[in-house]
């Protein structure tokens, strides 16, 4: 009899092997050549399953969120983790966590000279907004009291904060050691929390200031 090949699973396979290589050698190294020899099929094999390199490195992008996103969130019937718990599943802390950021920052590297990839970039933005979003509704149970515009401010700074230290931590790895990495998140959702119970009780004066100040803050950068 035949083996039955899942063709789905197989180019997760290459994706994910893709993603190791990127994160090991580089964006420009991360051939197809070495990837399908790392993967141990044949450069034929691989160009069954994608055309180009850049297909290759779209598959892994979406593998990759596709898992930070099982990790981030948690069936009901689980018992639900803290949030600090939840948002450190998107953090390099261990072996396998690291290759997934090192693979984004050597993404982030070609964006901006390729229009697709920008699209992508976008899209991949936007989902991991989604899934902040969600993580922050479930771990704060005053989120949902607070105004769309302290919320707003909330979400973009943990995206913010999270990619700066995913790219502090993959540059310089020695330096950033687990347990460095999630003190420091741990103390910038208690300084958020704080602000945002603050901003809760502030006047509306206050409030449209500290809009205006992120605004400009966020045109600068």
């Amino acid at each position: 009899m035949p083996k039955i090949v899942d063709h789905e699973q197989r180019r997760d396979e290459i994706a994910l092997v893709a993603c190791r290589v990127v994160a090991e050698h580089g964006f420009d190294q991360a051939t197809i050549v070495r990837i399908a020899r790392e993967a141990g099929y044949t450069t034929g094999m691989v160009a069954h399953y994608f055309d180009t390199k850049q297909e290759i490195v779209i598959a892994a992008l979406r593998l990759i969120l596709r898992r930070i996103e099982e990790r981030l969130t948690r069936p009901d019937e689980d018992v639900q983790a803290d949030l600090l718990t939840v948002l450190t599943e998107a953090l390099p802390v261990d072996e396998h966590r690291f290759t997934e950021c090192a693979f984004w920052t050597a993404f982030w590297g070609q964006v901006s000279a390729d229009k697709k990839l920008k699209r992508i970039n976008a899209w991949v933005h936007r989902e991991y907004m989604r899934l902040f979003e969600r993580c922050l509704a479930q771990g704060w149970p005053e989120w949902g009291q607070w105004s769309p515009g302290v919320r707003e401010q909330i979400l973009r700074s943990v995206m913010t904060f999270i990619n700066g230290l995913t790219a502090s931590a993959v540059a310089s790895q020695s330096d950033w050691p687990a347990a460095k990495q999630i003190e420091q998140l741990r103390l910038q959702l208690q300084l958020l929390h704080a602000w945002a119970v603050d901003m809760a009780v502030a006047s509306p004066e206050k409030l449209r200031k500290s809009q205006k100040t992120s605004a400009s803050g966020s045109s600068a950068a």
